[in-house]
């Protein structure tokens, strides 16, 4: 169909054209950062509850605003339970308070119409670029290795961006491959999450410093830093010379090793890029390394004249909340609501928000396949649980959902009609959609996109189908889970 028509959804809050609600939305955040919540990026903190003086939308664009604009009362609590049933009252006290949707219509258009990415790149505000080469990455058997030799090959310049660094063989690695580097004369720049990578030893960052790499930490847990801890840098970034990049959602840790088969270790898919989308990667860690240390890096040895590499079009998708959240929250919708086909989704933290659910079983009501690949183990019980309170009607309307078994599905990909892939760092829940700092690439490529739906038909001989009558039957102690994470699924 033409642009004139559209699907329409809905979604709590204004419906604003893209960039104006980019902006909107990019200075609320900053100014309402909400209090950390049960989780912080999956990592345990002092349990805490933003709980609002006011009324309050369950959106989850709007967490963490009271409908009069006020900041508000963050309320310690001692316990998870306690947190939980104190939320749960609150919750149903003011559910009736709460404004109602008003629609967001996207326009019909078909991935494979030649409006659609224009029309995708005017509403994502990413621009897609020509002439890339694009591999794909299953693992750490792959990632590492390939990582690794990248780093050595530096000549100039590299930067690289990662949300969880711990110890381990693969972490060492990679330190000792950049401090090489920095001791030859290469500018090495490392930023890492404050809170994700708490894990990373201190003689590792010595080690970095010491061979004259530059280190530093994205939203550090200290005084000037608190009033934004729950903006957390969840972005995966590698770029070396300029030239070559890499993302995904891997993390710097001996959990990635393997080929995530096997239990305890995860599964995983990122990407290497060669050609002139290595450009748009390098711009979301400079604008992180500009923010965090206010060093802007520039100049020929970061962003050098780029040449056709390959036939993949692709486009880098970045979203922070000083800079429009929305972006990964349009892309999910936007592709969703295009795909007239087949929609093979793989996320390891599934806790849609009632818009998002609404544009899957819109999907299937167009009579598109949509699959879902979820972990069937993963390392917070509770996602899990919010997970799989909403399987109910995306099951009855024929959605069909895999639990991995093998290893812990870590990957965040989805592929729209065979023609259109996204491989990326953002999970599709409130954290990252609105919160983090996110990246994602996508490849307007039917080749990417075709080997992409096979490594994704090869993840569901090691998953297990849920169908709606297991479902209807899972245990008491599940059911009560879910119950107790309703108030509080926007903040897993």
């Amino acid at each position: 169909m033409g642009s004139g028509g559209g699907v329409a959804t809905r979604l709590r809050g204004a419906a604003q054209p893209a960039s104006a609600t980019m902006i909107a939305m990019a200075a609320t955040l900053r100014r309402l950062t909400l209090a950390p919540p049960l989780l912080i990026d999956r990592t345990p903190l002092a349990p805490m509850l933003v709980v609002g003086p006011g009324p309050m939308s369950n959106n989850s664009f709007r967490a963490g605003m009271t409908s009069d604009g006020r900041r508000p009362r963050r309320c310690h609590v001692k316990a998870h339970l306690c947190l939980l049933v104190v939320a749960g009252a609150l919750s149903a006290a003011l559910a009736g308070c709460a404004r109602g949707p008003l629609p967001l219509v996207f326009p019909e258009v078909e991935i494979g119409d030649p409006s659609f990415a224009p029309t995708f790149e005017a509403y994502t505000a990413a621009p897609i670029r020509w002439g890339n080469r694009v591999d794909l990455l299953l693992n750490g058997e792959q990632i590492f290795p390939a990582q690794l030799e990248a780093i050595r090959s530096a000549q100039s310049t590299f930067t690289y961006a990662q949300y969880f660094y711990e110890t381990g063989p693969p972490a060492r690695a990679l330190v000792k491959a950049m401090s090489e580097r920095c001791r030859a004369g290469v500018r090495g720049h490392v930023l890492v999450d404050g809170i994700g990578s708490l894990g990373m030893p201190a003689e590792l960052r010595d080690s970095l410093t010491e061979a004259g790499c530059e280190v530093a930490s994205f939203h550090p847990v200290e005084v000037p830093t608190i009033g934004e801890i729950n903006n957390r840098n969840h972005r995966r970034i590698l770029v070396v010379d300029g030239r070559i990049g890499f993302t995904g959602s891997s993390g710097a840790s001996s959990k990635w090793m393997g080929n995530g088969r096997r239990e305890g270790y995860w599964r995983q898919t990122d990407v290497r890029i060669e050609g002139h989308a290595v450009t748009d990667l390098q711009a979301a860690f400079v604008e992180n390394w500009l923010e965090t240390t206010g060093k802007a890096l520039g100049g020929p040895a970061y962003f050098p004249r780029q040449e056709r590499r390959g036939e993949v079009r692709a486009q880098v998708l970045r979203s922070s909340p000083g800079r429009g959240s929305l972006t990964m929250y349009t892309m999910y919708l936007f592709s969703i609501s295009s795909a007239r086909r087949s929609i093979y989704l793989t996320n390891p933290y599934f806790v849609p928000d009632e818009t998002i659910r609404d544009a899957l079983l819109s999907a299937r009501a167009r009579g598109v396949r949509v699959v879902l690949l979820l972990p069937g183990a993963i390392d917070h019980e509770l996602v899990v649980a919010a997970s799989s309170a909403g399987f109910g009607r995306l099951l009855d309307a024929g959605v069909e959902i895999f639990e991995y078994q093998a290893g812990l599905l870590h990957a965040k990909t989805m592929t729209i009609d065979g023609a259109w892939a996204m491989v990326g760092s953002a999970n599709m829940d409130n954290r990252s959609l609105a919160l983090n700092d996110e990246i994602s690439l996508i490849a307007y490529d039917r080749e990417i996109a075709e080997r992409l739906e096979k490594v994704f038909e090869d993840d569901l001989t090691h998953a297990r189908p849920t169908d709606p009558q297991s479902w209807r039957a899972r245990s008491l102690w599940r059911r009560f889970l879910e119950f107790l994470t309703v108030p509080v699924r926007s903040q897993l």
